[in-house]
């Protein structure tokens, strides 16, 4: 399994907006890309998100990245990002949730 972790910095003021957001466009984008998970992290002080997008295989995470790149774009614009956001991949090593679907 691999991740793509994109980080994003913007207004507190806009965060609510951002998580609508991933609600209503990114969920279903990434699921429709074959994407098998997603987990995003907030600091409501800060207005700094993480958003982790999880792919059975590198070559799935490889094809996701232009239509990844317009996501996340849109999604910096959303939340008035303060700067460029930052995207780092990963090779999953432990994977352990008991949890089902959580959308808060």
């Amino acid at each position: 399994m691999y991740a793509r972790v994109s980080t994003i910095e913007g207004s507190t003021d806009q965060l609510d907006e951002g998580i609508d957001h991933m609600k209503r466009e990114i969920i279903p984008a990434v699921k429709q890309l074959g994407g098998q998970g997603i987990i995003s992290l907030a600091d409501r002080t800060s207005g700094k998100s993480l958003t982790i997008t999880l792919w059975d295989t590198e070559e799935d995470l490889r094809e996701s990245e232009e239509r990844a790149n317009q996501l996340r774009k849109q999604a910096a614009e959303g939340v008035g990002a303060t700067g460029e956001p930052q995207v780092e991949r990963y090779e999953v090593v432990v994977y352990d949730v008991e949890a089902g679907v959580t959308v808060s």
